[in-house]
Formats: C-alpha cells, structure tokens, sequence
C-alpha cells in the first residue's frame, strides 16, 4: 500500500477504504453518502475502477526466472591497491555516476568481496570485485543481455540465475554508443524473455522493473511511463519512466503489462546518485538491432557522412524562412567525407535523410547510424533559403580524427572601413590566400572588431562571414552590397564560420 493509500485507509477505517482506496472519503459527509443508493447515472463503474489497479504477480512469475545478476572482477596484482576494497554496489555507484574508479577505504557498513581473504592486501593476479548489475536471457541457449558500461573493464564476468546457480560469462561483445552488451553463459533450456514492441508502448502505461538494485537481487519495483524519444545520448531515445531504479539495477529488464521486455534499464537523472522520480531506459527495438550485431559480427557497424550538427533555434528559423525550428545545421563538414564529395556545405540545413523527416538535429545520426555503409543516400537541404537534393554514399563510422591547423604565413589585410557595417557594429577585413587555404573557403569577410548589435547577437573578433540574408559574400564589397538591399529596421541573419564550425547569428538592430 502506498502513502496515499495508507493514509485513506487511517482516515477512514473502512474496509472498503482498504480494498478499494479510490472510493474512501475523509468527510463524514462522503461517508454517508456511501450508503445511500446511487443515481442510475453513477451506477456505471468508471474506467478506472472497471480496470482496478495493476497486479504484477504473475508478471513477476512469468519473467522473474529469466532476470540474472550480473557481478564483475578484476585481477589485482600484489600492492596494486593501497586500501580496502569497496563493495560491488558501491563501485557500481561510483563507476555510472561519477565516471571514476572507486578508491579510498571501506565505508562505513560495506563488506569485503566473496572472494575472502584480506582485501588490502590482494595476491598476485587475486580476483578483487568490481561491480554488479542486473541483465536478462534473451536466448534459451544462453546468451543475456546487460549495459556496456556493467561489464565495461571487467576482467571476469559472473552470471547468477534465480535458482542459484552461478556461470562463468564471456563478453561476446559491448557497444558503449548505446550503452548495450551481450554475454554468453554455457547452459540450455533457460528461461528467456519476450521481446516487446517499443512502437506499441505508450506515455502512461503501467511497467515494471526487476534487478539487484545495491546487490538485492530479484527486486521488483513498477511504475509508468513518462516519456519516449528522450534524447540524452547520441544514438539513443531513451523511455523515460518514473520505476524507482538505482546503482544495480542497470542492465535489468523494464517490462510492460504483457509480460514482454520493452527497454533495458540504464540510466537515471539524480542530484544525489539515488533515484528521484527519472529514470532512462534502452527501447528494445535498438538494443535488439545492435545485440544481433554483437552477436554476429562482435562490434556494431554504423553509417557516417561527415559533418558536425547543431540545433537549428527557433530565431534562425523564423529569418530562413522555416515553418518551425526542425532539422540539422551543418556546423562542419569533413575534409575529403561523404558529406564534401556529395556537395554538402557548412551552414546547410539538413531537414531530410533517405526520404525520413530530421526534427530535430539528434535524429540525424540515427539515421545515418542506421544505413548500412557503402548505400547511396540523398539528402535534403536548406542553403541561402532554397530547398537542395543531395546524393552521396555512405562511409561507415570511425573514431575522430583530429585535425591541426596550419600558420598562415601571410599578414592579414587591413580591415576595410565600412558604413554598413559600422552600423552593425562590425569591422571587416577581406580574408587573404592563405586564410582561404587554411580554412578551406572560396571566400568571406573576417571580422576585425564588433560591437553594438554585432555583439549582441554573439559575433566576435576572429569569426568569418560567409553569407548575410541568405546571400553569399566573397568579401566586404559583396557584403556591403547585400546589407544595401535589406530594410535597416529588421533582423538579419548572418551565417559565420568560428574556427570549424559554422552557425547562424541573429543581428537585431537597435530600435
């Protein structure tokens, strides 16, 4: 029984009150009216109480067997660590929320590993805990999937059933973009779980949770949903529920009323470490696609073109002549990528992938994630207010490369004064060769000072503009002579580089 519903229960002392809380009153008043006959109209029972409140027993039944804990060791050569070791729950706390690696000693109520022995002074090569979680079985053969970030350093991965009995895992392979692993463990006949279909899961709906949430295995909490489509990392929308979830409980099932899996539990927003009301979970239908390349390829392979987004705000829209705020900016594009070779440019806005709307800049990596390398792909965008469709083939995704920027041997022109631009608060200077080699750009003015309206709008010393009002300028003649057509009492719209990045600044000028 909850707060809400104990504290009915007090008030009233009915046993209607215990049963069923949502018809109990505090008031003598409500009470009587309980024993007079209802109208006709009032006899037909609500939805709510037609429905009555949800019973995860048998869920708990049906899916609980397949739900494993899930610990993690590490070989710990002799005078490798100075002080006792930290539980399994406190490492897990330490290592999700704080992104370091525990230290320090033993606090206050913690207990050395199971291994035994003396935990601050570990043997050569001697097994020291590392951190535990939860996952589920997703194959009767024995294959279950967890978190990356659960099994993430581990040396040896130990897999616990609900019957007790404990296996030996191999990490067939872990994807740290989604925060997805599988492990495989040598048995049969298991118990597995069903697989949802995360497209049929709505906000509202009832879900519950099973993990060891601070090593309490087989703990089962329940909630609702949130929110879909959260977006708190790159390649994932993550299910947003309020199922009290805690250091542990990562890699466990989130399950709806049908007794299928629907995400997997991996994150929570805290101030405190602890859960407060929000927590994240994986939707299933990403987690299967990637688990089935862990499992037939051991790493996942994702599609790149080769630039850096941003958001598109709603200002810029408005001055683009955009309906809404909805697709990618273009903020970079790489030298030599997908994106270059297709005639895509810095300042763009993405608004289509392959014919799929891009809403919002974190749809695009999905997407192209998403396409198998080597497709051809078109892409649509917006440049200097008309509509572009771009083909270009797809590369598959790789680390970062970094990129060093050559010293431009040749001084600076001297900053062009100009009316115009004076009265934006701007000083411009026309780029050389050499600042056009190194930046890559067939031209654009380079801004030697700003203030006034220029530096409201967040334009600074160093940045390159290379269009205004959606018109390209070379240099400062061709601004000056954009800035001459426009009406000195509206906002402009000012598309600059700064360094590799390109975006769009807002230049409203003083009323």
């Amino acid at each position: 029984m909850n707060n809400a519903q104990s504290s009915v229960a007090r008030c009233t002392g009915h046993a209607a009150a215990r049963r069923l809380p949502w018809l109990a009153a505090c008031s003598l008043a409500a009470g009587l009216a309980l024993m007079a006959p209802p109208p006709v109209a009032a006899q037909a029972p609500s939805a709510a109480a037609a429905r009555g409140l949800p019973d995860f027993t048998d869920l708990v039944e049906q899916v609980g067997p397949a739900v494993v804990n899930i610990r993690t060791t590490e070989r710990v050569k002799a005078g490798q660590r100075g002080g006792p070791e930290m539980n399994e729950e406190m490492q897990e706390f330490f290592r999700r929320f704080f992104g370091v690696p525990p230290g320090g000693p033993l606090p206050p109520g913690a207990r050395p590993g199971p291994r035994g022995g003396n935990p601050g002074q570990p043997g050569p090569d001697e097994e020291q805990q590392r951190g535990v979680g939860s996952g589920f079985i997703f194959t009767a053969d024995g294959y279950v999937m967890t978190n990356a970030h659960v099994v993430d350093g581990a040396d040896e991965v130990y897999v616990t059933l609900t019957d007790k009995r404990e296996f030996k895992a191999k990490i067939v392979g872990a994807d740290k973009r989604t925060d997805v692993a599988v492990v495989k463990i040598e048995a049969t006949g298991l118990p597995s779980v069903k697989i949802g279909d995360v497209s049929r899961l709505k906000v509202g709906e009832w879900v519950m949770a099973i993990g060891s949430p601070f090593g309490l295995e087989n703990t089962v909490t329940a909630g609702i949903v949130s929110a879909k489509g959260r977006d708190t990392g790159e390649f994932v929308a993550f299910i947003q529920t309020d199922v009290a979830i805690n250091p542990g409980n990562s890699g466990g099932p989130l399950i709806n009323m049908r007794g299928e899996v629907v995400g997997i539990n991996s994150q929570i927003l805290s101030r405190s470490g602890g859960f407060m009301g929000v927590s994240f979970a994986i939707p299933m239908d990403e987690a299967t696609r990637v688990a089935d390349q862990l499992r037939s390829l051991g790493r996942v392979v994702r599609g790149r073109i080769g630039v850096q987004i941003g958001e598109v705000t709603k200002d810029v829209a408005e001055s683009l002549g955009l309906g809404k705020a909805a697709g990618a900016l273009v903020r970079s594009v790489e030298s030599g990528g997908p994106a270059e070779k297709g005639g895509v440019e810095p300042g763009d806005i993405i608004t289509r992938f392959d014919g799929k709307p891009v809403e919002k800049s974190s749809d695009l990596p999905r997407l192209v994630g998403n396409t198998k390398p080597g497709s051809k792909s078109t892409v649509q965008v917006l440049r200097r207010g008309s509509t572009r469709e771009l083909s270009l083939t797809v590369a598959e995704i790789e680390p970062e490369r970094s990129r060093t920027a050559e010293a431009s041997a040749e001084p600076a022109p001297a900053p062009t004064p100009s009316a115009a631009a004076g009265a934006l608060g701007l000083v411009l200077a026309n780029l050389s060769d050499d600042q056009k080699r190194e930046l890559k750009l067939k031209g654009g003015v380079r801004i030697e000072g700003a203030d006034g309206a220029a530096a409201r709008a967040g334009l600074r010393e160093g940045d390159v503009i290379l269009s205004v009002a959606n018109t390209e300028v070379l240099d400062v003649k061709q601004f000056e002579a954009a800035i001459a057509k426009l009406d000195k009492g509206k906002p402009v719209n000012v598309l600059f580089r700064r360094g590799d990045w390109a975006q769009y600044a807002l230049i409203r000028p003083v009323k």
